[in-house]
């Protein structure tokens, strides 16, 4: 299939299921991104993934452009982002239109309790397959337990918690490359 068709359709199939924002995408990012069509790796997905959360817009739409732009320039990150895009459009366009008549039906209430219960399942599987992938040593571990604490007691912004953690990991890869290299010299 055409590299270009075969970045917007499976961005739109990812559009499709992105119930609950960026983060409940990442199940269905690492199914079809890593595993079925090796367009990154998973390091590169939780990359990606940070810096769209810290970059101004919708973090589907700024993942999205990522990964088609390194696949493809600049027209494929144009057709990933309208891939995504297209099913929210077409959907969001759909319920606009008849909002009002099923708003109060009990059983589209309860439809939208479960689809909230079952993103909420997606974000901890997320979580779970990230941690696994990513908290690698004791100083992750140490970033990650700083980052939750700022994060949820002392509410610090996600872009302040991402390029903090980014500078602090940053400067302790490179004390650790360094001290590494001086106890080989001796």
């Amino acid at each position: 299939m055409n590299i270009y068709l075969d970045l917007f359709l499976t961005f739109a199939r990812i559009g499709v299921c992105t119930f609950g924002g960026g983060i409940a995408m990442l199940p269905i990012l690492q199914r079809e991104i890593v595993d079925k069509k090796g367009w990154a790796t998973a390091g590169e997905l939780t990359d990606y993934y940070a810096i769209s959360q810290c970059t101004p817009g919708i973090i589907a739409v700024n993942l999205a452009t990522f990964i088609g732009h390194k696949l493809k320039g600049a027209l494929g990150g144009i057709l990933a982002t309208i891939g995504v895009v297209f099913p929210s459009v077409v959907i969001i366009t759909v319920i606009a239109a008849f909002l009002q008549s099923f708003a109060k039906i009990k059983l589209v209430q309860h439809a939208l309790t479960g689809v909230n219960a079952c993103v909420l399942a997606l974000i901890v599987t997320s979580v779970t397959k990230l941690g696994k992938s990513t908290l690698k040593d004791a100083w992750c571990w140490l970033i990650f337990a700083v980052v939750l604490v700022c994060s949820f007691v002392f509410g610090v912004s996600p872009v302040i918690l991402v390029v903090a953690a980014g500078a602090v990991g940053w400067l302790i890869r490179c004390v650790t490359a360094r001290c590494k290299k001086e106890g080989e010299e001796k």
